[in-house]
Formats: structure tokens, sequence, C-alpha cells
């Protein structure tokens, strides 16, 4: 089945229209069922979110944060989009885009984040997509504080005379977070128009801002879908104190109560070698979901997210009767970035 994109929004009791936004997404985007990767891993039933689907530059979970970024720099009259991530950053490619849309222009801080990378990692997938939308870049060595590092470019440009925007590694903050608040409206609203309930909702989880985004969406609904996080990068525990600290300074920017730490949920086991680095479970999700339901992930983030729901399943965490959501959350451009290493594992 697939839930089409024409699904209309009813009024939720969560008014977001209080926000400065702009309309940079194809939304709804689709909810698919994953039938023949259901019966592979004889599991529950698996659908699919496919916000690999929200159309700018394309795709991706970013997207949707920067309608609100965007919409908050646009109000604040600024020239420039500041941001920072890892070299094949997706977030970077997104910005870089959205900059273009609105008639802005993009400065981004690239972080040599992935080890034992050839000059190749620089040039292809996502920093080719960077530079066919004018951003200007700058690298950094690894291991600095990212963040602290582009305000002080900001602080640059200011002194220049132009009027940027700063926007956090993967739009991470309270007003990029409202993209994934907005969605878990639109995930409660699909099934509602289906008349399907989801059990879990999976997905792959680095700088927080979509799992808090929905954990704050489901919560200040009333809907509380639980939502297990994949770590990309960090251990269980600076995860769920990441992603539970910025939940709470959403639902306070929403006007809501704060929730507990323990209604955070995390699973570490598929990080491997570290950030960027796919670990053979990454390899296999990419390869299993291409082959058994033509879908393409990203060995970053949506794979891993990928490869911890298949573990999830083999391991018996769901019922069989459990209806499963996985948000794809795009980035199939930096598998050019990696075509070395998915080629070899295919051989």
């Amino acid at each position: 089945m697939s839930v089409a994109s024409n699904v209309v929004q009813s009024k939720s009791v969560l008014d977001l229209s209080g926000f400065s936004k702009v309309s940079l997404c194809h939304q709804p985007t689709p909810i698919e069922q994953m039938p023949r990767l259901s019966a592979e891993l004889g599991g529950p039933s698996l659908f699919i979110k496919r916000d690999d689907c929200t159309g700018l530059a394309t795709g991706g979970n970013k997207t949707r944060k920067l309608e609100f970024l965007v919409g908050e720099a646009i109000e604040q009259q600024a020239d420039i989009l500041v941001t920072q991530g890892a070299v094949q950053s997706n977030h970077v490619r997104q910005t870089a885009a959205a900059a273009c849309k609105v008639g802005m222009k993009c400065h981004a801080l690239l972080e040599r984040r992935v080890p034992g990378q050839g000059e190749a990692y620089e040039e292809t997938g996502n920093v080719f997509l960077d530079k066919i939308f004018g951003a200007t870049i700058e690298f950094r060595p690894p291991g600095l504080d990212m963040n602290a590092e582009a305000e002080a470019v900001v602080a640059r440009l200011k002194s220049e005379g132009h009027r940027p925007y700063f926007i956090p590694g993967g739009g991470s903050n309270p007003t990029g977070a409202l993209g994934y608040v907005s969605c878990a409206l639109e995930i409660a609203e699909q099934e509602r128009s289906i008349g399907l309930t989801f059990d879990w909702l999976v997905m792959g989880t680095g700088s927080t801002g979509t799992q808090a985004g929905l954990v704050a969406g489901f919560e200040a609904s009333g809907r509380k879908l639980p939502v297990m996080g994949i770590s990309v990068r960090q251990p269980r525990e600076r995860q769920v104190e990441a992603v539970h600290k910025l939940v709470n300074s959403t639902l306070e920017n929403l006007g809501q109560s704060s929730i507990a730490a323990s209604e955070i949920h995390v699973d570490d086991g598929y990080v491997g070698e570290g950030y960027g680095i796919p670990a053979p479970s990454t390899l296999e999700a990419i390869s299993t979901t291409a082959l058994y339901e033509g879908i393409l992930l990203d060995p970053v983030y949506s794979a891993k997210g990928m490869a911890g729901l298949i573990g999830l399943v083999r391991h018996g965490f769901f019922k069989p009767t459990d209806n499963v959501l996985f948000l794809h959350t795009g980035g199939s451009a930096a598998l050019f970035a990696y075509e070395d290493i998915i080629q070899t594992d295919q051989k």
C-alpha cells in the first residue's frame, strides 16, 4: 500500500502558525508498506515514511527544519546563511539549496570528521552539490567545536557588513526541531486517513533535531508514539541526554510541559567504528533495502538507522503484530563518496 501525497491534514490542537516559516518542502511525504522486507525478516509489518522525498536538492529530513530556520532568517533580514557539518553533510547540501531558493548566499564549514578518506571524498557526493548551489566552503580539522567555529565566522561576516544567520549543525535547535513537530502531526493525520496505528517509529539519530522534534510533537499532540533513535555517532547515554535536552527546549518553545529522560529511546549498537564509517550492518542494510524494496539509503544516517531496525526485528524487540514505521531521512547523494567501500562489499 502507499499513502497518497494528497492527504489533507486536519486542524490540530497544536498550532504552529505563530512561528515564521517559508515553504521549501513537498509534504505530506508518502508512507509506503515494505512487504518484501517484512517477509524476508519474518517480523512485524514494516512501513517507511519517505522523507527522502521532501523535494529540495534530492530531499531529506533537513528540509522540514529549514522551513522554520530560513523563515526566521528572512524575518531577521539576513542575507547569508552560515552553517557547519561533516564533509559529506546532507544538512549543508540542503541549506545551500534553501539559500538559493530564497535569494541568499550560503557559507559552510566542513569538518574532516571521517578519517582515512581520499581526496575524492571532498569533491564528490554532497560536496559536489554544495558547489553547484554556489556555497562557499571552508574545511576544518576533526575534533573542534564546530558551532563555535561557525559563530566566529558569523562575527567576521558581520564586521564585513553582512547580515548572517547562523544555523547549527543539522539544523538542530528548538526552531529547527519544529519541522519534525510538524511531521509528527502529519504522521498522526496519515494514521487517521488510512485507519492504521503504528506501534513504533524507528530512525537514525545524530544531531538530535529530528528525533527531538518527533518526540516533542507526539507528546504535545497527545499521540505519544514511541520513537526509537538508532545512534549514528554517540554512545547511548550521551545521545539520550542530548535528545532529551532538545525535546524539553522544543516543548518549552511550544508552551508545553517537559518530559522525563526515560521517555527517550536510543540504541547505540549500530554505530560501528564511528560517525561516517559504514559497519558491516550498514552495508547489509543498503544492499537489502535496495534489493527488496528498490529504496536507496545513505551510508552515514539512514542505513545505520535501517540496520538498527533490521537488528531489532531479528532480536525479537517488536511483537509479530506490530506496525513499525521507519523514517527515511534521505542522503543518497553521499553514496557516491563511498563507492569503493560499497562496491567492495558487493563483490
